[in-house]
Formats: C-alpha cells, structure tokens, sequence
C-alpha cells in the first residue's frame, strides 16, 4: 500500500495485513481523491475508521492542514503511530483509539468541525446513516465539507437534510459516495 499522490507519492503506508481491517484499494483510492483534490488543501479532516491512516495520510500529502485519526483496535493505532512518525507527520495530526460514537462526542464536546470526513466502516457493520445523522445532528462539518463513505451493504439517501450526495461510484461489490454539506 502506498501514497499514490502528493508530497509523499510513492512511499510505503504500513498497515495493509491488519487483523478485521480492509484497507482502501489503491485504484479506489486514486478515484476518490481525484474527486476530492478540490477540497483538501488546507483541510481539518477526519478519518473515522482509520486502520493504517491510508486515508488520512493521503490527505496530508496532499495539503491537508490538519488530520484526526480514530479507530478502536488497538494493534491500528500503533500502526497509524508508526506511519505519522515515519513520514514524520506527527504536528499535524492526533490520533485517538475509541469507539466511532464516543468519538464523534469528543468532537461536539471540544466544537470541532472538519472540512473533509472519511467513513469507511468495517463492512459487517451497518452504522453509515446513523453516522451521517449524528454529523448533521451535533454540526461537525462545515459548510462545503464533504463526507466520503465507503461501503458494501448499507443502504444510503441521496439527501440528509442539507448534505447532498454529490457523486456515488461502484467498484465490484464496493461502492463510493460522496455527500457535500450546503448552507442550511
């Protein structure tokens, strides 16, 4: 697995043979950020399941300002430690290992707002619509932000009050969506 574009294209993300994860292809990769380059530059961003911090560091290689790791396995976080410090990424992120709903209430409890936000569940769980609800819900994206979801089995709107989707793609049994928030 590797950083496909940016400052640090080319080089190895460690992490692709993690127990329960299911990292992002990289022609899967290409096409999401490709889709997204607009909108990372300068960027807070999230990246909720993070497994290796695939997404996120591809993120900072592309001018984010700032990225917020999460998962709740324990051997990920490590993983993602060793990668930020290897591509010496550390004053530019924080990473935290709780569960996906306590960590969305860390975020509404210190009012923080991201401009870009990855969700890409382990396939056997189906939390993708209550996710996107409790975004809008406890205001955690700004305005133009997108949220970016990766999934198998969930079945998502079009809509979410004003989170709009702005682009889906399948890829085999994997499909893309990509959502924008709107003014309200």
């Amino acid at each position: 697995m590797k950083v496909i574009s940016g400052i640090l294209k080319g080089r190895e993300i460690k992490g692709f043979n993690i127990l329960g994860t299911r990292p992002t292809m990289d022609r899967v990769k290409e096409s999401v950020f490709a889709s997204i380059q607009d909108y990372i530059k300068n960027s807070v961003t999230l990246d909720l399941f993070a497994g290796s911090g695939n997404l996120g560091i591809e993120s900072l290689s592309n001018g984010a300002k700032f990225v917020y790791f999460n998962d709740f396995n324990k051997e990920c976080i490590k993983v993602i430690k060793k990668n930020l410090d290897t591509f010496n990424l550390n004053n530019k992120s924080i990473v935290l290992n709780l569960d996906y709903l306590k960590c969305l209430n860390y975020f509404k409890e210190r009012n923080i707002k991201f401009d870009l936000i990855f969700l890409d569940p382990p396939y056997k769980m189906i939390v993708i619509n209550d996710i996107l609800n409790n975004i809008l819900k406890n205001d955690l994206l700004n305005t133009n932000g997108l949220v970016i979801c990766e999934f198998e089995k969930d079945e998502l709107n079009d809509d979410y009050l004003n989170l709009k989707l702005l682009k889906s793609k399948k890829y085999g049994d994997k499909k893309v969506n990509i959502y924008k928030r709107y003014s309200d």
